[in-house]
């Protein structure tokens, strides 16, 4: 549109198409606007159905058969470990906590010696006791939740002298500290002699007999 120069109309003329052209420039600038405004609307709908899309990409990768069992087994390994850590903390007087590896493979953190990580096969014998012992409980937890006791039949009797206080240690620790109930198994007198109430089982000519010791 051309607007009358100075001198090509009346004073009136000159303002009517003045206000003309303001107001188709306005008239521009607000669907602009509102082009800017559809924009950022369509750059936000295309960002989420991107990430929508992403998200569909990686549950197909898992759902695979092989792929979703492998990720299933780890996340819930995961959550046994982290489970077991705290529970070895309080039964190890706060120097032994458990962790994964790379290549998710139960390492142990020894407080004793500033934090280092090293395979929980390096553990001694009472203090793998100690950490098969956490993991059974957290295994415990997860599959049957406010489970009130659990019975141990563990092999005490390949067990040396100092292995097996720790182990009685151990126990008492967990009987004390938990309301829990805490059964063991065991042909070994220097192991059932620390057990407050015991059920000793005999067996003659006549058959088995079982007698109340203890408390």
């Amino acid at each position: 549109h051309q607007v009358p120069l100075p001198g090509e109309g009346t004073p009136d003329q000159l303002g009517a198409a003045v206000a003309g052209e303001v107001a188709r420039v306005e008239s521009r600038l607000e669907r602009v606007k509102e082009a800017r405004e559809r924009a950022a609307e369509l750059a936000e709908e295309a960002a989420a159905k991107e990430h929508a899309a992403k998200v569909a990409h990686e549950l197909a990768l898992r759902l695979r058969a092989n792929a979703f069992e492998r990720w299933l087994c780890a996340e819930a390994l995961d959550v046994l470990v982290t489970t077991a850590s705290g529970l070895l903390k309080e039964l190890s007087d706060g120097q032994y906590e458990l962790a994964l590896s790379d290549r998710t493979e139960i390492e142990v953190i020894d407080h004793a010696e500033a934090g280092l990580r090293r395979s929980a096969r390096t553990l001694s014998g009472g203090e793998t006791f100690q950490a098969a012992l956490a993991l059974a409980l957290a295994l415990s937890d997860a599959v049957a939740r406010g489970l009130d006791s659990i019975f141990l039949d563990e092999g005490f009797g390949t067990l040396d002298p100092a292995t097996l206080d720790t182990v009685a240690t151990t126990l008492e620790r967990l009987a004390a500290a938990q309301e829990r109930m805490v059964g063991v198994v065991t042909h070994v007198p220097a192991l059932a002699e620390r057990v407050p109430v015991r059920f000793e089982v005999s067996r003659d000519a006549k058959g088995s007999h079982v007698r109340k010791a203890g408390l």
